[in-house]
């Protein structure tokens, strides 16, 4: 059945002895008190999900089974003559929760190239819709078209055991990472390339053969895809999307419809969307000011009238974050080495000097550092991609990684169907003035 599903199933067997131990021996432990403020707003820092992937430091930022951006960037295998690090080892990271070889990296691109083949039905799904649809809807309905080849579907219609969910969510999970570039490619090349497509060419990587449909030849963007695939992929199980695939997945829905689902909430304008947000603010700032390389002081008066019209500068706050976020550095660095002289890379480096100590002196904000979304946007319009609304597909692309890696684990632990208990406003007024109790059903 493949060696590392073989893997996967060694992992998950051992996993479940340990968590089945954990809560047995220790499932009445209170891990925190949830407040009246969290469930109102959000349920932010309520600790409710498990997830195996990555885990999110206030401080620190994201690490994948321990490993940082830094670090991911320095240890996980690259492409021949590149320096990126392979998309596929942080997937096999994810999934196994060990470093991958440079021979497990080869035989994920090797299965991901031979899954790769898109049925006509999901492109004829595509090509229903008007041109002038937004890419991210396009995106999830070619998902949903897809979902006819769900294997997991077919096992469950014709009755399997519950203990070999897992498998055909594997099985899932891996033909679908492997065939979203070429639905997304081909949502690129429809929408914006006149409907001139480009083949897949097996020979390459997963985010290199992605570039290649998409158009681009230039080695820099297909590092950059390595890159910018890598740092997306996942962000812990609490954001919308990772959140929404776990509980779509929960119900038992396939890998199709539980993706699909989570692309839905990273098309929010809250999650995903933000990355098309900054360039676009970022634009029409150089546009108000005339064009050209605006000063540190234009900047930061545009930044003040943003703020004084009740608006707030896209890319800059975290959920979670407290501090700047690695994956701004890692692109950041990448700039630095790649193309330091860009102007609009300039502007994003001059807003980073400028935003954070007017936003740390409002007092209100607890989180004034950039985030993932606020560099994204201008590398790629330095290598040629200026449609903006296309950019959370990309975002989309490289989450698969992770939240697929994830709806494995949740499968091969068992978990639950996802349920939490809700009340009325009523109830909350009546639990305050001592009429209720919390474990009041």
């Amino acid at each position: 059945m493949g060696y590392i599903k073989e893997k996967f199933k060694v992992k998950a067997d051992d996993l479940n002895v340990e968590v089945k131990d954990l809560v047995k021996n220790h499932g009445t432990k209170k891990i925190e008190d949830v407040t009246l403020a969290q469930v109102y707003q959000g349920m932010r820092g309520i600790t409710g999900i498990v997830t195996e992937t990555s885990l999110l430091d206030a401080n620190e930022g994201i690490r994948f089974r321990g490993y940082s951006i830094p670090e991911l960037r320095e240890h996980l295998p690259k492409a021949p003559g590149g320096a990126e690090p392979l998309p596929e080892g942080l997937f096999y990271l994810m999934l196994i929760g060990e470093l991958p070889s440079e021979a497990d990296v080869q035989y994920l691109s090797s299965m991901w190239g031979r899954r790769s083949h898109v049925p006509n039905h999901v492109f004829d799904a595509i090509e229903a819709l008007p041109i002038t649809t937004h890419p991210m809807t396009m995106f999830t309905v070619g998902i949903m078209a897809l979902q006819t080849e769900s294997a997991f579907a077919k096992a469950y219609a014709e009755g399997i055991n519950k203990k070999d969910y897992w498998s055909y969510m594997y099985e899932d999970t891996m033909n679908l990472i492997a065939r979203l570039p070429r639905i997304a490619a081909y949502i690129y090349r429809r929408k914006y390339k006149g409907g001139q497509h480009i083949q897949p060419n097996g020979m390459l990587d997963w985010a290199g053969n992605f570039a290649h449909m998409l158009g681009y030849s230039d080695e820099g963007f297909k590092e950059l895809m390595r890159l910018y695939m890598v740092i997306h992929a996942d962000h812990e199980g609490g954001n919308v999307s990772a959140h929404t695939t776990h509980l779509v997945g929960s119900a038992l829905s396939d890998a199709y419809l539980s993706f699909a689902a989570g692309m839905n909430g990273l098309a929010g304008p809250l999650h995903g969307l933000a990355n098309q947000e900054v360039i676009k603010w970022i634009l029409a700032m150089r546009e108000e000011l005339g064009g050209g390389m605006p000063t540190k002081e234009q900047i930061e008066a545009y930044v003040r009238k943003t703020l004084s019209e009740g608006k707030v500068v896209p890319g800059y706050g975290h959920a979670v974050l407290r501090k700047t976020d690695p994956r701004f550095t890692a692109q950041m660095e990448f700039a630095k080495k790649h193309l330091p002289n860009d102007e609009l890379v300039k502007i994003v480096w001059t807003v980073y000097e400028t935003v954070p100590p007017i936003l740390q002196d409002l007092g209100k904000v607890k989180n004034p550092w950039p985030n993932v979304d606020a560099h994204s946007g201008a590398l790629l319009v330095h290598y040629g991609m200026v449609e903006y609304e296309f950019y959370t597909v990309l975002f989309g692309v490289s989450r698969a990684l992770g939240v697929l890696a994830s709806l494995c684990w949740d499968r091969g632990l068992g978990l639950s169907l996802e349920r939490p208990k809700s009340v009325t406003t009523e109830w909350m007024k009546q639990f305050v003035e001592g009429k209720v109790t919390a474990d009041a059903e």
